[in-house]
């Protein structure tokens, strides 16, 4: 059975947070790829307002695993702290990231 989305009033359709953790890591990996490779220093919900990114299924926990992924696998590295651009988080400490060789290497692949 397909779930359906219900429009909000104003006429959007809401982003609906993937099925499992898998396919959204699938799903938004490429944006951070891109945004690692440009060399700018970014947020992690920078790329997600940019791209319009869907939630994940706890997206306590998984926007930071991603993140983490994303620096294991050495596309990005920490860059520092800047306050948050997320509306929820009255402008909290948030780590900055910046891309490493190996994702300017990725995109131009």
């Amino acid at each position: 059975m397909t779930a359906t989305v219900q429009p909000a009033l104003d006429g959007s359709v809401p982003v609906v947070p993937a099925a499992d953790y898998e396919t959204w890591v699938e799903e938004v990996w490429p944006a951070f790829i891109a945004a690692a490779a440009t060399g700018r220093t970014f947020t992690c919900y920078s790329v997600v307002d940019e791209h319009k990114l869907p939630d994940p299924p706890n997206p306590q926990a998984h926007w930071g695993r991603l993140m983490t992924l994303l620096r294991d696998e050495g596309y990005i590295r920490t860059a520092g702290w800047a306050c948050s651009d997320r509306p929820t988080t009255h402008h909290s400490g948030v780590r900055t990231w910046k891309g490493t060789a190996a994702a300017r290497r990725e995109a131009a692949a």
